[in-house]
């Protein structure tokens, strides 16, 4: 939209997969809470990690991929005009180029069952690959920025006419309120003069 509008801003808005598994009933006692890996120093993602839900599922995952889609759910999935989007942007490459380790390590999880277990058998060394069934995937819009860094915060650019968030990573759903409080704010320093 801000393109649309005659901006260009200095981020890029790239798509990534994450594919999670679930535990099967019998294995859930195995996780009361939640338990996350330590960070990668890095690779600003949080690895796959375990989650109780307040159903008492336990969810397993997400990994982090390049999607080379953003609205088809499937490992394969490819759309071209999202495809050349993420690609012709520099930072796309130059983030690919300081992550490539990371990122084929990625891959190579979203492809194989063993190597997600195994990743999670670091936090509960119970966990056996049988305990793990497929379950869903999501995409996760992640904002790069020119230099191949992922931008972490919300980010605001405005004209004469037009407010817009280029970036409401999480929390944005649970800083709703903030959120708003900032945009009103930004609003009224755009905009302050003509109203």
């Amino acid at each position: 939209m801000a393109r649309a509008d005659g901006l260009h801003p200095p981020l890029r808005i790239v798509p990534f997969r994450g594919d999670y598994y679930e535990l099967r009933p019998e294995a859930r006692h195995k996780v009361r809470n939640l338990i996350y890996p330590l960070p990668h120093p890095t690779y600003p993602v949080l690895g796959v990690h375990l989650t109780r839900l307040i159903s008492g599922h336990v969810e397993a995952g997400p990994n982090a991929v390049f999607a080379w889609a953003r609205e088809i759910y499937r490992r394969t999935g490819f759309s071209l005009q999202d495809s050349w989007e993420a690609l012709s942007f520099p930072g796309t490459w130059r983030f690919f180029f300081k992550h490539w380790r990371e990122g084929l390590q990625e891959y190579r999880r979203a492809f194989s069952k063993r190597l997600f277990w195994q990743s999670l058998q670091r936090l509960v060394p119970s966990l056996r690959e049988e305990d793990l069934l497929p379950a869903r995937c999501g995409i996760r819009a992640l904002a790069l920025t020119r230099e191949g860094t992922f931008w972490d915060d919300f980010y605001f650019v405005s004209q004469e006419r037009s407010l817009h968030v280029l970036n409401a990573p999480s929390p944005a759903a649970t800083a709703a309120l903030a959120l708003a409080e900032a945009i009103v704010e930004k609003a009224l320093q755009t905009w302050q003069p003509s109203l």
